[in-house]
């Protein structure tokens, strides 16, 4: 062969559907994705979430249909967010034995015993000023919402919560609550920790989906955007206090962060395509700029192939519904 010829040549893996799909190194099912859901009480029918089109809070009395539901489509893992409408300056409904929290993962293991509840364990959508914790002056006091962490967690797995997933953001939470849950017999409990959560402008949608009372920001709690060995650095100290696995929030922004964390630690991790992520690919999508099902894919196989194990994604009934 002349010289001027590449004896190398890709292009014969990529010949056809066939032998593109034979070599393809990086692959999602549904048995990788868990769904985040939204439960309102004391109401009495959906509320669609304009900012996240196809995305509703569902009523709590029709929360258990839903389960069913997403069972028959082969979900097999719901993370719960609740919409309160008993807030206070603690966010106390989070552990009451009867509260919302303990009631989604009560109602959810009644309805599908084999679905897996991830509760998530904060107190933004439970208080009246919508931070993450107790306030004390115009800051989180970081030590008295660890003691308020232990309680909810304590509340959600007692009502039947398979994995704890604290989001608060607050110093030292994964100890904290691995230290209560272990107190009230739930050692066995796994921690899934938001371990690395950037103070993101991606989150916007999600005030509204969970009805958001905040006024102001978290960047003192949340994570600076700019920062790369810092995000290793809080992903590696929750796994020291006890996480059974860890978490990148936003996703598609940090890959590089997921690859960092995935080489630095051997737990599972986890990244969380936030609500602007969901809400860019569905207007783009409705505008006539891009494809949803082939950007959808493309987006989450970025994200597998950063080095996450599992993503959080509001696609993920889509993808159940069209067979992934």
């Amino acid at each position: 062969m002349s010289s001027q010829f590449p004896e190398a040549r890709p292009r014969r893996l990529r010949r056809s559907p066939e032998l593109r799909g034979l070599f393809q190194e990086t692959e999602f099912t549904l048995n990788d994705l868990v769904l985040p859901i939204f439960v309102e009480e004391d109401i009495d029918d959906f509320v669609p979430i304009t900012s996240m089109p196809g995305v509703q809070r569902i009523p709590e009395s029709k929360l258990a249909g839903e389960i069913e539901r997403y069972a028959r489509a082969g979900i097999k893992s719901v993370m719960t967010f609740g919409v309160s409408h008993h807030l206070d300056a603690s966010g106390s409904d989070t552990w009451q034995e009867r509260g919302l929290v303990s009631r989604m993962s009560s109602i959810i293991k009644g309805a599908v015993p084999e679905m897996i509840v991830m509760s998530d364990t904060c107190f933004c959508e439970y208080t009246d000023h919508g931070h993450c914790g107790v306030m004390h002056g115009a800051e989180v006091d970081n030590d008295r919402t660890l003691v308020n962490l232990g309680k909810q967690a304590v509340a959600a797995a007692r009502a039947g919560a398979d994995v704890i997933a604290p989001s608060a953001a607050m110093d030292g939470q994964v100890q904290a609550i691995r230290r209560a849950l272990d107190e009230a017999g739930f050692s066995h409990i796994p921690i899934m920790a938001y371990s690395t959560k950037f103070a993101s402008a991606l989150y916007g949608p999600f005030r509204e989906a969970g009805g958001s009372a905040l006024k102001g920001d978290r960047k003192s709690y949340q994570m600076n955007p700019m920062n790369r060995r810092e995000a290793v650095r809080e992903s590696l100290l929750d796994e020291q206090e006890g996480a059974d696995a860890l978490m990148v929030k936003p996703a598609g922004a940090y890959l590089d962060i997921i690859r960092d964390i995935r080489e630095a630690s051997r737990l599972p991790v986890a990244a969380y395509q936030v609500s602007g992520e969901y809400a860019m690919i569905k207007f783009g999508a409705q505008a006539g700029a891009i494809d949803e099902a082939r950007v959808v894919r493309e987006t989450l196989g970025s994200i597998k192939r950063a080095g996450a194990d599992l993503i959080f994604t509001y696609f993920a009934m889509d993808l159940a519904l069209a067979g992934i």
